[in-house]
């Protein structure tokens, strides 16, 4: 089976079955209505079983109320949608979804309230055990004391003891310390002593080495060889005889000392030798050293000078000289020894009687530490005991200070509980009604959700039959978030008025995702704040499903920003929570993603009013966020007072964030009080971290509360002092709503916020300074009014800038009270009173029903007999010319201004634009109506990288060259490749994003054309516009150009690029003296002082200005004016003034032949296609440019003669002097010309500002037909009243000759058959539609549209004659069409005088007169014209048709009037717009009879559209110049 699901929102599902029909005919088709009531209670009811904490009688109440909301929020959407056009659904879903969050909410703050009150309980038990707990802790303490005494004394005594032996120890001591510093003196003697026996001994020490050495070199063999010599040489005899010397025994030092002898000496080798190793070198005999003396003292008594005689003899000698230097240090030494061995002993015997003492010591030591032990543990018995002595002297201090320190809290907290019991009992209404404010008011703004829930919603609750216990004037905010939590919010830069608070309110506590409507960015401005690890994402940027699945796994909140109207449908099972496995998971495409429970999604959007299909906003939940009046006031009176008293906003800023962090943080020590008293143990008094806790806590509270009340006398002051900005901030923000309501005209006309308070901060800078401050504040608002005026009114089409400035002058005027709600509520709606008489003839019945309404309201009492009393002043006020500038007559003219205005818009509708204006003028200023445009480079001076420039283009007008000349002047041109001119249309948008790139890295300019065209591109331009806004180069800039749609629904341009840019209409301007400025704004002093004939080329030159004002302004007096439209523009102007320049330069006399046709054929003619309005434009110049007008003879308008030769300032004053006031009289025209475009457009201006009047929420109007309903009737009227078609077979058999006159009569009677047989078939279509016998196609869709309108339908107009009537007159006139040639087809005589009207085509009737005269008279055709002589009577008069030609009656002329008196054209009356022609007697005359003197070729046109419905030309006479008439642009019409 295929199950198709169909929104039956819009046209989709219409179109779509027309398209494949099988959609209907292959399908059962299962509608889904909207759930009734009964519905709604029996589901609510069933779902309301499972909540557990309602009681079984309530649910029915519940459940009613429930279903009420829902039927309530539908009819208030519904008056939503008429009021603020808006769209607000509810759908089942959403029905559900109430029932659902009040299970949730109920569970929740049952839950809440349970642990509240427990919390509060727990308290207040702890502070009633702490009392109790007092009197046991007392009685401890005595006990402890007693204790405490005892130890004290055990510890004094112990102390005594250890004192003596201290002292003891003390002494010992001294006398150790004495002992030691002596033994540390014998110590240090000793160590010098030794120190010098060491340093001398090793002096010593190389001798003996040496002696040891020369031992080494001894041996048996060599001592034998030595011994063996028989006489050897002196010098060995002398080594051997020392050698004998050193070794006498005992001193006795032996005379003989030969050789001889020393030989026997050596006898004995081994013994001789060991005598000499063991020589007692330390004791040489005092007669041994002096007998070595001389040999010693000996030069030949020398080691090496003997080794030469013998190795051993030099062995000796080097012993004997090194034993004696030995023995001569070793002598030095000794003393020293000895006197250091001495030393040492009395060392030790010190030493010995230091470690007596030092024994001793410890002894005494040892006792002293025992007795210390005992004294320290006394001691610490008695600090134990003291401790717990002060343990419970602060327990009991502790629990006093609690007890009492949180007296207040004990009665505060007490009170609370009994709230909150009293809370619960209320609980289920009090969560019934905030369910329904989060489910279903976010989308509506502030009067309507107070309507709801005032008017509605509370009275329905007490009406009930078991009525839901509630709150009494309960807040549904309460319920959900507490001063904290706003605080925090206000903090966190969300916008501090109430509509803010409830919708962040309801965005924190929805269920369902919400989705912010938040046209000015200030809620996505506080969520960015709000959440610090947010995840941004735009839908189609690049990864952003990824981006998706990551925060779905890691339990992000996700911000969804500018939104479109639809959603990628991916996203449909993520934004309706439709998750799998057990809501763990979820499908984004064919992918599951893992579903984190703390993932969050917010969507938001920039657009000002989406329309959200009921599915999306079945899923989300909508919050608008759109900035309110006194909310913005708010803002922007920060702002002013931030630019004026930067200190006073700076501490009002201070205060409020720390008014805001006060609240924040009591409800934390609050709740820190709470928690930790319910969470302390037993003994919670021994905690005193808790308890001195609580009291810092209680401190800062109490000291917050100080602060908080010093900070409200300080705001107090504050606030009156920035209250004398506040009607700065009232003005200001009026104006932005105004600024902001203005896409109801137009969809171009939207502006952000953010560059409204560019514009507003900058007029601040700019209003003119001042030391009184009541002036200062006149000059802002002056300044700002003016600066936002400027702002807008340069992105306003012309017909479109009064409105605003009316708008703008009733609105401010409504704010101070200066006018009057009824009156304004008059002039705007004009109520007149239906089916009223005028007894006066210069009055119609509208304009008498209107004043009989006036003349019911106090201030115009009698208004109504004073006017028919004085019937003849009333009509020469009522019929002047500009009756807005002459006084009102007798009492009336002391009337206020608005109530002139009501008048007059019943007297003359026509004047009410300019008498607006006035109004305008006189309550804003001059300045506000003057329409002076802004130069180009005074606007681009506002523009920046984030602020492009948007061009909103008009026929005939090229802003490109101001930007192109600007551009030169700074060096951004085309050559030097900072200029990119990109004009797009296919294949265009690659090069524009590329000039883009390039110019917002490098600094150029880029100018994108007619961005209209390239539709599906412009979502791409509003991205890359966004992304450039940051970081581009400063010199960057974008100049964006479009057409206006033509539509509302063909609107394409998007809202962010409208938004950001400044707006330039470049529309001509309108009035005489606009254009005229305008004209000559094209050139300066060179421009007139370049030609050598100065006079001739200035004077012709202001003639050629005023000519192209005249012919541009014209088009505002449609068909009047030109019979088609024309885009004359400035280029004609310019071009103009370099032709005549050349020819004035070339020629010595003015060719003003020339001129006129170069001017009139070429350069203005080229536009001009219609010969009608070339003959206009030839008229005109023939009356501009001729020679009179270097004399100063000439007028341009009445009373506006050529300005004689000036300079450029000159011309402009002479303009603003001379010029008559604004009249078509300045156009050649006659002033009735105005009456009916100023009608329309008077209109038009009350029927828009009525629009854009703030509405007040009301329920929708009473229900009417339905639209099918008044289809059915009407079509069923004109069935009914439809003859049945001309028998073509029957006519034509009665015609016995077929006449010129018969052939036509057969023809008009074809045409009428086909197009009464289309509206019979098109109707008896419609009619089997209606009754579900066809299928409704989009023609008959179209049809029942036109009919339901009351417009002609298009296949009808096919087949029928121009018109420019409703349905209902059109059908009224086509009968007596019919009638007409019924009774003319009847016998086929001719009427006595023609409607000339009635034809469809008129042309075949005129030829055909020509036709039978030239048969009869045998003229030829070609060589024929009509004749038309007007009589003076009316078709009534006429009984007979003439004998030739025709009487022809139904005439109407526009722009003058038929005078019967003299029988030529004369100046019309004033609002006679289209006076009745008398019969005109047409007959047939050869071309060479006809008289053309004093003859106005007046053409014959079908309606007043002219142009395409010209039919004739008639010769009518005048007594005038024929051109007066050509200007006037007077012409004959079949219709009105």
């Amino acid at each position: 089976k295929v199950v198709l699901c169909f929104s039956p929102v819009g046209s989709t599902l219409r179109v779509r079955s027309r398209k494949f029909p099988a959609v209907v005919n292959c399908t059962a088709i299962d509608w889904f209505h909207e759930w009734p009531e009964e519905a709604l209670k029996s589901v609510s009811l069933r779902f309301l079983e499972d909540v557990e904490s309602l009681e079984g009688d309530l649910r029915e109440s519940v459940s009613d109320f429930m279903a009420f909301v829902h039927m309530s929020v539908n009819n208030m959407s519904k008056s939503y949608l008429t009021n603020e056009r808006r769209y607000n659904y509810t759908t089942p879903k959403s029905f559900l979804e109430q029932i659902s969050l009040y299970g949730n909410l109920m569970v929740k703050k049952n839950k809440e309230v349970s642990a509240n009150v427990d919390r509060l309980e727990n308290g207040l038990l702890k502070l009633q055990s702490t009392a109790s707990q007092v009197d046991d802790l007392k009685a401890k303490l005595a006990s402890q004391e007693v204790e405490l005494k005892q130890k004290n004394e055990d510890a004094d005594r112990l102390i005594q003891v250890v004192g003596v032996e201290t002292e003891k120890v003390s002494k010992e001591k001294a006398i150790a310390d004495e002992e030691e510093k002596k033994v540390a003196v014998i110590n240090e003697e000793v160590g010098e002593k030794q120190r010098s026996c060491e340093r001398d001994l090793a002096r010593a020490e190389p001798a003996l080495k040496a002696a040891q050495e020369a031992l080494n070199t001894l041996n048996k063999n060599n001592l034998t060889e030595l011994k063996s010599f028989g006489s050897p040489p002196a010098a060995v005899t002398n080594v051997t005889a020392a050698v004998m010397v050193l070794l006498a025994p005992g001193g006795k030092v032996p005379k003989d000392r030969s050789w001889k002898a020393a030989k026997v000496v050596m006898g004995k080798v081994d013994e001789f030798l060991n005598s000499l190793i063991n020589y007692d070198k330390e004791n040489i005999h005092e007669n041994c050293q002096k007998a070595i003396g001389p040999y010693i003292a000996d030069p030949e008594f020398d080691p090496e000078f003997i080794r030469g005689k013998s190795l051993a003899a030099a062995g000796l000698c080097a012993w004997v000289i090194n034993i004696v230097k030995f023995y001569e240090v070793y002598c030095d030494v000794e003393p020293k020894r000895i006197a250091l061995a001495a030393a040492n002993a009395d060392l030790a015997a010190a030493q010995k009687k230091l470690a007596d003492i030092k024994d001793k010591i410890a002894q005494l030591d040892a006792n002293l530490a025992e007795l210390t032990a005992q004294f320290e543990k006394a001691t610490a018995e008695k600090l134990k005991c003291q401790q717990e002595a002060d343990d419970t002297a602060r327990t009991i201090n502790l629990a006093n200070r609690l007890v009492g320190g949180l007296a207040s809290e004990n009665v505060r907290w007490a009170d609370s509980v009994n709230k909150l019991r009293e809370a619960e009992k209320t609980l289920c209404g009090d969560v019934l009604l905030t369910t329904a404010f989060v489910s279903y008011v976010g989308y509506f703004t502030k009067s309507y959700r107070l309507d709801l829930l005032e008017n509605y919603w509370l009275p329905f609750l007490k009406k009930q039959k078991v009525p839901i216990p509630m709150t009494e004037g309960i807040d549904p905010l309460t319920m959900l978030t507490d001063d904290a939590a706003v605080a925090e919010w206000q903090n966190q830069e969300l916008p501090s008025d109430r509509m803010s608070t409830e919708n962040a309110t309801i965005l924190t506590n929805s269920d369902r995702w919400p989705l912010m409507v938040d046209p000015q960015l200030q809620g996505i401005k506080w969520i960015k704040n709000k959440y610090e690890h947010l995840v941004v994402i735009r839908l189609g940027a690049k990864g952003y499903l990824d981006a998706f699945e990551r925060a779905l796994s890691m339990g992000d909140t996700v911000l969804v920003e500018n939104m479109g109207e639809s959603v990628d449908p991916v996203l449909d099972p993520l934004i309706g929570r439709n998750t799998i496995k057990k809501g763990r998971a979820i499908k984004i495409g064919d992918k599951e993603c893992d579903f984190h429970k703390d993932f969050r999604l917010i969507l938001h959007t920039k657009l000002a009013n989406p329309h959200y299909k009921p599915e999306m906003q079945a899923q989300a939940t909508l919050i608008n966020f759109t900035v309110t009046r006194d909310g913005l006031e708010d803002q922007l009176l920060a702002d002013v007072v931030s630019a004026e008293r930067p200190d006073l906003e700076k501490l009002k800023a201070d205060l409020t964030k720390q008014q805001n962090d006060f609240k924040i943080t009591l409800k934390q020590l609050e709740d820190n009080l709470l928690s930790r008293l319910s969470s302390a143990g037993g003994n919670f008094l021994g905690d005193t971290a808790l308890v001195e806790n609580l009291e810092t806590t209680k401190r800062t509270a109490a000291e917050i509360e100080v602060k908080v009340e010093e900070a409200k006398v300080t705001e107090i002051k504050i606030n009156e002092a920035r209250e004398h900005y506040r009607p700065v901030a009232a003005r200001s923000s009026l104006l932005y709503f105004i600024m902001n309501d203005l896409y109801k005209i137009n969809p171009l006309y939207q502006f952000s916020l953010k560059a409204f308070k560019v514009v507003f901060l900058r007029a601040i800078r700019l209003a003119d300074k001042d030391e009184n401050l009541k002036i200062r504040v006149a000059n802002l608002i002056d300044a700002i009014t003016y600066a936002v005026f400027i702002y807008t009114s340069r992105g306003l089409f012309e017909r479109d800038k009064l409105i605003f400035t009316s708008q703008v002058a009733f609105q401010v005027l409504v704010m101070k009270k200066e006018i009057n709600a009824t009156e304004l509520d008059f002039l705007l709606r004009f109520p007149a009173k239906p089916n009223c008489k005028s007894p006066v003839d210069f009055l119609n019945d509208q304009s008498w029903g209107g004043i009989k309404a006036l003349a019911d309201m106090d201030e115009f009492r009698n208004l109504d007999r004073d006017i028919e009393g004085s019937a003849k002043r009333w009509k020469k006020f009522v019929e002047s010319e500009c009756p807005e500038k002459e006084k009102f007559p007798q009492e009336w003219k002391n009337k206020t201004s608005l109530q002139k205005l009501c008048m007059m818009r019943a007297f003359r509708p026509d004047r009410m634009t300019y008498a607006t204006r006035n109004f305008v003028e006189e309550k804003l200023g001059n300045k506000y109506v003057e329409g002076r445009t802004m130069e180009f480079a005074k606007s681009w001076e506002e523009s920046g990288i984030a602020t492009p420039i948007f061009f909103i283009l008009s026929p005939g007008v090229d802003p490109l060259k101001d930007v192109e000349a600007l551009g030169k002047k700074m060096g951004f041109t085309w050559d030097s490749g900072k200029f990119h001119n990109v004009s797009l249309g296919q294949g265009q948008e690659v090069v524009a994003e590329r000039a883009l790139d390039e110019a917002s890295e490098h600094g150029h300019w880029v100018v994108l054309q007619n961005i209209h065209l390239v539709a599906r591109w412009l979502a791409t331009l509003d991205k890359k516009l966004e992304k450039y806004s940051e970081g581009s180069h400063d010199d960057y800039r974008v100049y964006i150009s479009a057409e206006p749609a033509p539509t509302v629904d063909s609107h394409n341009i998007p809202q962010g690029i409208l938004e950001a840019s400044i707006k330039i209409t470049n529309e001509p301007p309108t009035g005489m003296y606009a254009n005229l400025h305008k004209a000559l704004d094209n050139f300066d002093q060179d421009t007139l002082e370049m030609c050598a004939r100065e006079n001739e080329f200035k004077g012709i030159l202001f003639n050629l200005c005023y000519f192209h004002a005249v012919v541009g302004e014209r088009r505002k007096f449609g068909p009047q004016g030109w019979n088609r439209p024309y885009p004359f523009n400035v280029g004609d102007l310019t071009i103009s003034c370099n032709v005549l320049f050349n020819y004035l330069e070339a020629n010595s006399k003015v060719p003003w032949e020339d001129l006129r046709y170069l001017f009139g054929e070429i350069m203005y003619g080229g536009h001009i296609t219609d010969d009608w309005d070339r003959r206009l434009c030839k008229t005109f110049l023939e009356e501009y440019l001729q020679p009179s007008l270097l004399d100063g003879d000439l007028n341009l308008a009445v009373g506006f003669p050529v300005p004689p030769n000036l300079d450029y300032t000159g011309y402009h004053q002479y303009i603003d002097e001379m010029l008559p006031p604004e009249s078509p009289y300045l156009y050649g025209l006659h002033p009735n010309a105005e009456i009916g475009f100023l009608t329309i457009t008077s209109e038009n201006l009350f029927k828009t500002v009525l629009e854009m009047q703030p509405k007040d929420s009301g329920g929708a109007g009473a229900g009417g037909v339905t639209r099918e309903e008044k289809v059915k009737g009407l079509l069923d009227d004109i069935l009914e009243k439809l003859p049945e078609s001309f028998n073509m077979l029957e006519i034509m058999a009665k015609a016995e000759e077929k006449t010129p006159y018969i052939v036509v009569s057969f023809q008009e009677c074809e045409r009428m058959n086909g197009l009464t047989n289309e509206i019979r078939r098109s109707l008896k279509e419609v009619d089997l539609g209606l009754k579900g016998e066809l299928t409704i196609t989009s023609d008959m869709e179209d049809l029942m549209n036109a009919l339901f309108l009351d417009q002609v339908p298009d296949s009808w107009t096919k087949r029928a004659y121009p018109s420019l009537y409703g349905l209902g007159q059109w059908y009224a006139d086509l009968l007596l069409r019919i009638k007409e040639l019924e009774n003319w087809t009847a016998d086929f005589v001719m009427p006595s005088a023609v409607w000339l009207g009635g034809f469809f085509n008129p042309q075949s009737f005129l030829t055909a007169i020509m036709q039978s005269m030239a048969r009869k008279n045998e003229w030829p055709l070609d060589r024929m014209c009509l004749q038309c002589d007007v009589s003076k009577k009316n078709k009534e008069d006429f009984s007979s048709p003439p004998r030739e030609g025709a009487y022809v009656h139904g005439l109407y002329m526009e722009g003058a009037r038929w005078d019967t008196q003299t029988g030529m054209i004369n100046e019309a009356h004033l609002k006679d717009l289209t006076p009745t022609m008398p019969v005109i007697f047409i007959k047939a005359i050869p071309v060479d009879k006809q008289d053309m003197r004093n003859i106005y070729e007046c053409p014959v046109y079908k309606t007043k559209e002219r142009g395409p419905t010209f039919v004739w030309t008639f010769n009518l006479k005048t007594k005038e110049k024929p051109a007066r008439w050509v200007l006037a642009g007077v012409a004959l019409l079949l219709m009105v």
